[in-house]
Parts: C-alpha cells; structure tokens; sequence
C-alpha cells in the first residue's frame, strides 16, 4: 500500500494521464478538464419530501463548497459532471437563487458538462451541455459502466474500500481502475457508498485492478489485496 500527499495519485488509462484527487475529482492535465461524479444536489430535500424525514440541509453548500475550491485550485477549461448530479427532477427547481448563483459562477470562463444519470434529467434551466455520454481523447466518460467498454470513466456505484493500516480499520470513498475503466467516487456530501467487493463493481474490473481511497492521505493498494483481507 502507498501514501501519497493529499494532491493525490498519477495514473494512465488508455495513453491518457490522469490525476485521482485526495477531494474526490479527477483531473486530466492535457485536457485541463475536472471530473466529478455524483454530486447529489438537494438528496436533503428529496429526503424531506418523499420521506417526512428532517436531515440537516447542507449538503449542497458543502458539496458546492468543495467543488469551487477543485476549481479555483486548478483552474480547469472544462468541468464535467458524470451524472447523478441531482437527486432527482425536483431537486433542480428546488435550488436556491445563491445555490443556483454558485453554479452560475462555476460555468464562468469555462466549459460545463453535465452528463445524464439515473437519477437526474440533463438540466435545461442552468449553465452548461447536457449529454447523455462524451469522447474525450481516448477516453469516454458516462455515468454507469459499459462491461465491454474500454478506456471508460464512469461513477454511478458510489465505491468505497476499507483497509486495515497501522492498528486501524480505514473506510473510505474511493477511484477503482484497471486498464479498461476507472469508476469515481461520489463527490456529494451526503452521499454513501458500495463496497468495492460488492459483485456489481468487482465484476467490472480485472486482476491488475487499484484502488485509490480519497482522504486527507491518499491509499493506493491493489484490489487483490482487498480480497485477500476479506478472505
């Protein structure tokens, strides 16, 4: 296993250099494109309003937070978003005007992307491409998964990994890669996690499969070595 400094890890998938940052987002030097994947905005909301249940409703400014803070750091020519950017339909014209604001200013100056999910239409009343995939390069970028697919960026799965390091059990949203594909973790602040063991992500990925998990410190380890530990 590797401890790399929260800027994150280097890596290439299909003669294209990627970046998996400490935040979550992954980011592509030659391109200067940022990726995100899952933001989720308003999951609060649609909590409230299907279910009764009253959560704590900040989940759109931490994530926006977090988002404008990639942003600012690396000043990308494009942003994409992989889908599942919004909770669902209603989550879009349930924004805020200083929510909606920020990401007006997030689309400034640069190309804005958003990639449909299962959750979410292609939004029409903000800033920004709605598609339903993209080429980039060698690479294409959609929300869930293609099996056959090679050189593929997608989210949907929400991945996290745990590892026992230094006495301590650590779980954390994580990148999952091979030479095919690589699945982002969910960038949104209330959203949870599937283990990368689960069949549905495992199925997808060979033996020279990694893991990246995101954190203050960034882990890099081999999956093998995840099934090896929960053997």
């Amino acid at each position: 296993m590797d401890e790399t400094p929260n800027n994150g890890c280097s890596l290439n998938l299909n003669g294209t250099p990627l970046r998996a940052r400490a935040s979550g987002s992954l980011w592509l030097p030659d391109q200067r494109t940022l990726i995100v994947s899952d933001l989720h905005l308003g999951k609060a909301e649609r909590h409230a309003r299907r279910s009764g249940g009253l959560w704590p409703p900040y989940e759109n400014a931490a994530t926006l937070s977090r988002l404008e803070a990639e942003v600012e750091m690396l000043c990308p020519d494009s942003l994409v978003a992989l889908g599942d950017s919004f909770d669902d339909n209603a989550c879009i014209d349930g924004l805020t005007d200083r929510d909606r604001g920020r990401i007006v200013a997030l689309a400034e100056g640069r190309r804005l992307i958003w990639i449909s999910g299962n959750h979410d239409p292609l939004p029409t009343t903000l800033p920004g491409e709605p598609m339903d995939e993209m080429s980039l390069g060698s690479l294409t970028l959609r929300h869930i998964a293609v099996e056959t697919e090679t050189g593929e960026l997608s989210g949907h799965y929400h991945p996290k990994a745990t590892i026992h390091a230094r006495g301590r059990r650590i779980s954390r949203k994580c990148f999952v890669f091979d030479k095919n594909r690589l699945i982002l973790p969910a960038f949104g602040a209330y959203t949870g996690g599937l283990d990368v063991l689960n069949p549905a992500i495992a199925s997808l990925f060979d033996e020279t499969a990694e893991v990246i998990l995101t954190g203050e410190t960034v882990l890099r380890t081999p999956f093998k070595r995840l099934r090896q530990l929960a053997a």
